[in-house]
C-alpha cells in the first residue's frame, strides 16, 4: 500500500487537474496565450499521474470487494474470490511501483527542444576533428529518434574540423535525453596530423540548454550590442562579400553569441537569438541554483561543462562513461549515433536517486 505522505501527493494531483479542466476551458484563459500554454504543458504533464491514480483506486474498491467474497459459503465461489484476489493484488502491485516512479520530481525542461553547442577544446587541429565526430553522432543520434536538425551556427577548419558548431534540435523529450551530454568529452587516439603513430589525447566540450520561448525571456533591445561582419569559410577564406554574420553582446551578462550559417543578416540575427535566450535561460536558472545552495549552505551539484564526463578511447575500441563506471566495446556504434544504452543508464542512476529519496 502507498505511504501516507504519496496518497496525499496524489489526492493533491488529482485536484489540480480537475481544476486544471475548469482553466482551460475557460474563454479567458484561452485569450491569454502564454497562459494557456503553461496550463496546457502542465495539464500534460499530470495528466498521466491522473490515469494511473484513478486506476490505482478503482482496483484497490475492487480488490476489497474480492476479499470480502472470501467469507462467502459457497466453495467454488470462494476459490474464483481468491484468484481475483491474487491477480488484483498483483496489479495494485504494480500500479504502486508505476505511480511512485510516476511521482519521482521531473524536470521542468524534459519536455523542450535542444540547443546543443560543440567545441573544440585542448588538442588543436586533432580536438576540432573530434568536435566534427561528435556534431555528427548527435545529428545522427536525432535522426534515428525522428528528430529535426537545424544548423544555427558552425565554424570549420582547414581539415575539415570544427572549432565551434550550433544546433537547434526538435522533437519530443529531447532534452529529456540529450541532457545527459553537457561536459567534456575525451578522445584517445593517433590523430591524422601526426606522423609517429603516437596516440593522443583531445578534448571538447558539449552544451546542452533547453530552447526557451519567446515569451518566457525578453530581451531589452537595449541591453544588446549587434555587429555585422562577412561570414567565413574554412581557413578564414571569405565565402560572402556582404556583412550577413551577426554577432550579439548581451551587455548584462557579457553573454556573446555568433550566427553566421544563413545568407541574410535578418536571418542571422534570428537564429543568433534564439541561441542567445537559451543561453539567457541556463544563465538565470544556474543563478537561481547557486543563491539556492549558497543559502543551505550546499555546493552546487555536478553536472557542470567543466567536469570531464566520458572518453573515447580508439586503440581498444572503448567508450567509458566516469559517471556510471560503465565501459562499453562498441566505439563505431556510438559514434554513430547508437547513444541509448548509455543515456538510459543515465536515466536509471538519476531516477534510482530520486525515487530513493522520494520514498
Amino acid at each position: 500500500m502507498l505511504r501516507k505522505e504519496l496518497l496525499e501527493r496524489l489526492e493533491k494531483i488529482e485536484r489540480r487537474f480537475k481544476d486544471l479542466e475548469k482553466e482551460l476551458s475557460d474563454p479567458e484563459t484561452i485569450k491569454d496565450i502564454k497562459r494557456y500554454r503553461e496550463l496546457s504543458r502542465e495539464h500534460k504533464e499530470i495528466s498521466e499521474i491522473w490515469e494511473k491514480y484513478g486506476e490505482y483506486k478503482k482496483t484497490e474498491k475492487d480488490l476489497m470487494e474480492a476479499k470480502s467474497m472470501l467469507k462467502s459459503s459457497d466453495p467454488e465461489l470462494r476459490t474464483l474470490a481468491q484468484e481475483e484476489v491474487e491477480r488484483l493484488t498483483q496489479k495494485l502491485n504494480q500500479l504502486e511501483d508505476t505511480l511512485k516512479l510516476l511521482l519521482v520530481p521531473k524536470d521542468p525542461n524534459d519536455s523542450r527542444n535542444v540547443i546543443l553547442e560543440v567545441r573544440a577544446g585542448t588538442g588543436g587541429e586533432e580536438a576540432a576533428l573530434f568536435a566534427g565526430d561528435l556534431l555528427r553522432m548527435y545529428q545522427k543520434y536525432a535522426e534515428e529518434k525522428g528528430w529535426k536538425v537545424s544548423v544555427l551556427n558552425s565554424s570549420r577548419t582547414g581539415l575539415g574540423g570544427i572549432k565551434e558548431a550550433v544546433l537547434l534540435i526538435e522533437g519530443e523529450g529531447a532534452y529529456s535525453r540529450l541532457k545527459y551530454e553537457s561536459g567534456v568529452h575525451r578522445v584517445q587516439r593517433i590523430p591524422v596530423t601526426e606522423s609517429g603513430g603516437r596516440i593522443h589525447t583531445s578534448t571538447a566540450t558539449v552544451a546542452v540548454l533547453p530552447e526557451a520561448d519567446e515569451e518566457e525571456i525578453e530581451i531589452n533591445p537595449q541591453d544588446l550590442r549587434v555587429e555585422t561582419f562577412r561570414a567565413s569559410g574554412a581557413g578564414g577564406q571569405y565565402v560572402n562579400t556582404t556583412e550577413t554574420a551577426v554577432r550579439i553582446t548581451h551587455i548584462p551578462t557579457g553573454i556573446v553569441v555568433t550566427c553566421q550559417d544563413e545568407r541574410s543578416q535578418f536571418q542571422n540575427k534570428q537564429k543568433a537569438l534564439k541561441i542567445l535566450r537559451a543561453k539567457l535561460k541556463d544563465h538565470y536558472e544556474r543563478k537561481r541554483r547557486e543563491e539556492i545552495a549558497k543559502e543551505r549552505k550546499e555546493q552546487v551539484g555536478t553536472g557542470e561543462r567543466s567536469e570531464k564526463i566520458r572518453t573515447y578511447n580508439f586503440p581498444q575500441n572503448r567508450v567509458t562513461d566516469h559517471r556510471i563506471n560503465l565501459t562499453l566495446y562498441k566505439l563505431p556504434d556510438i559514434l554513430d549515433g547508437k547513444l541509448d544504452e548509455i543515456i538510459e543508464a543515465l536515466r536509471s542512476k538519476e531516477v534510482n536517486e530520486k525515487l530513493t529519496a522520494l520514498t
